[in-house]
């Protein structure tokens, strides 16, 4: 619909409030039925997800009840030491470990907790 097809500058301050009215129920009108149809859309998605569930499920059931073997990951070797006790390590993955922020916070640089290569191969 174009607006050339109203003379919106000729029409009175009631005119153009009752058009807004009017464009307003519409959009409001629409919007509420492309929700319904975009909730109905989720549920039937819902629904078959659901379904794909409870056959995986009741596939797992049958193979033993147990759970998906989950991939083994490698062991990891230690990069960082703590000097003052060389029982802790840290392989440089997740959180810092406590000492290692203590030392990093009294000006230590990361780089002077490193193993080196050779003695990390024997650990």
């Amino acid at each position: 619909m174009k607006l050339s097809k109203f003379n919106l500058p000729s029409l009175s301050i009631d005119e153009l409030w009752g058009l807004h009215e009017e464009v307003g129920a519409l959009l409001s009108k629409k919007i509420t039925e492309e929700k319904r149809e975009l909730e109905e859309r989720l549920a039937k998605l819902n629904r078959s997800l659901a379904s794909d569930k409870t056959a995986i499920n009741r596939a797992a059931s049958q193979s033993g009840g147990r759970r998906p073997i989950r991939r083994k990951y490698p062991p990891v070797l230690p990069k960082f030491q703590n000097p003052s006790d060389p029982t802790e390590t840290w392989a440089g993955r997740g959180k810092q470990p406590r000492w290692l922020v203590a030392q990093l916070k009294a000006g230590k640089k990361i780089n002077d907790f490193l193993i080196d290569r050779v003695n990390r191969r024997r650990a």
